[in-house]
């Protein structure tokens, strides 16, 4: 066996952010994804680089001694929960040392760290889950579930998962029984050939509204009638079926997209709210997945703008408008630049939803749109992808010099490799805040209060 196929027993000596673990063979280190900090692992050799050698997680063969919650986690081979075996209290932990890690090692400090605030629900967090048809082997029985771990072709079926709440559930298991009764076909991603793709359940947390789209090839055709007697007579739902769509999808690739969307039944939204404010939501809007968690962050990006009255503000990569819309009620002039073109359309609808006049959302790439802007703002909000904001886009951005910026993160990574060029330009960090949106998984959301060093202003 070469070296490069070599299978080997290593001890996971660290984990680095996002859920990478570390381990030493021979005095080399073995960097790999997914693991949990000492757990005895077996791992296979994929690549030899200058430094490290890099690898791919095969199989656990001991646990943890973090992994406390094994009772209930210790079978569970669904990739959305690679932390389900520790306890929420070290989940956070370890979640605030990997971050923490991230600022030391590119030497960010002198700020005030505010802790990590916790899910307002641990479990049943979820507003959206997109689930997959298929089978768990072979020409085994139609499975509607998610992806088994590390696996593209095998479907799992997903009883038993608690980031969603019951009524997730239900839905689920109804619509995989009625396809299983009349012998459907599963879109087959090897040949391209079969029927049905995909199951996207959206839920308001906050009204109990419910929106289910069934996705599917145009290879054969839905008894529309039938399938909505399935679920409208659903009697176990804590919430209400507001809206059924079917989505034709004939695109080879395994993501939801449309060709042809029908409305089957009531409207194609669902309203949720967050902070007093109302958010109109369709299938393919972005929206964040914990409401509550949301609601919290946004919170926190309330209290570190203050009270104190705004005359203009930017809010960049804003999305559906959510966060330029709570906090329009402190500024004079609110400015949202966002890519997609979609989520633009929803945020002046929500706009208007809201009764909120002070805003201007502006469809554009921000690289290009900053160009075409001749305002100063004084405070500009940032919450972009997780890839971070365009190395040339940074530089615009700050050379509008306001006296704050708030950063809104979801990858802490490349939120360290821009705060340097903030610090470059001469600011500081006041403070930080992570929000923890997604518990049991390795990712966690951060905000961050930046001003000019040349500032007066108390703190």
């Amino acid at each position: 066996m070469s070296r490069k196929s070599k299978i080997v027993q290593i001890k996971i000596e660290d984990t680095i952010f996002p859920n990478k673990s570390i381990g030493i063979y021979e005095d080399k280190k073995v960097i790999f994804k997914g693991g949990i900090k000492g757990q005895i692992v077996l791992v296979k050799f994929k690549k030899k680089r200058k430094d490290y050698i890099e690898g791919k997680l095969l199989e656990v063969i001991e646990n943890s001694p973090l992994e406390k919650n094994l009772t209930k986690y210790g079978e569970y081979d669904l990739g959305p929960c690679p932390y389900g075996t520790l306890l929420y209290e070290d989940e956070l932990k370890l979640k605030e040392e990997q971050v923490l890690n991230l600022f030391k090692k590119e030497n960010i400090d002198g700020f005030e760290f505010l802790g990590v605030e916790r899910s307002p629900n641990e479990f049943a967090y979820r507003n959206k889950m997109e689930y997959t048809f298929g089978d768990e082997f072979k020409g085994g029985p139609i499975v509607l579930g998610l992806h088994k771990k590390g696996r593209f072709y095998e479907i799992v079926d997903t009883d038993g998962c608690d980031l969603v709440d019951s009524d997730f559930t239900s839905i689920r298991k109804t619509v995989m029984n009625y396809f299983r009764s009349i012998d459907s076909s599963f879109y087959n991603k090897r040949n391209h050939e079969g029927f049905l793709r995909h199951l996207v359940i959206r839920k308001a947390l906050s009204t109990g509204e419910i929106l289910v789209n069934l996705v599917t090839s145009s290879q054969d055709s839905l008894d529309k009638k039938s399938f909505l007697n399935e679920l409208l007579n659903l009697k176990e739902l804590k919430g209400e079926v507001t809206g059924v769509l079917h989505t034709i999808n004939d695109g080879l690739g395994d993501t939801v997209k449309a060709d042809k969307i029908d409305l089957l039944y009531g409207r194609d939204y669902i309203i949720e709210e967050i902070l007093g404010l109302k958010f109109n939501i369709s299938p393919f809007s972005f929206f964040q997945t914990n409401t509550f968690g949301a609601e919290k962050l946004y919170s926190i990006v309330r209290e570190f703008i203050g009270e104190e009255k705004k005359d203009i503000v930017f809010d960049l990569y804003s999305g559906t408008g959510t966060i330029a819309q709570i906090i329009s009620p402190i500024a004079k002039e609110v400015i949202g630049i966002e890519i997609v073109e979609e989520a633009v359309v929803k945020a002046r609808e929500n706009m208007k939803l809201n009764n909120l006049e002070n805003i201007e959302f502006i469809a554009e790439d921000v690289f290009k749109a900053v160009d075409n802007l001749d305002k100063k703002p004084d405070l500009i909000i940032i919450d972009p992808p997780r890839d971070g904001i365009h190395p040339k886009a940074i530089e615009k951005i700050i050379d509008f010099s306001p006296n704050r910026f708030v950063y809104v993160s979801c990858n802490p990574v490349t939120l360290v490799r821009d705060l340097k060029v903030f610090k470059e330009r001469g600011y500081k960090i006041v403070r930080m805040k992570m929000m923890d949106m997604f518990p049991r998984t390795p990712h966690v959301e951060a905000a961050i209060l930046m001003t000019y060093c040349g500032s007066e202003e108390e703190q």
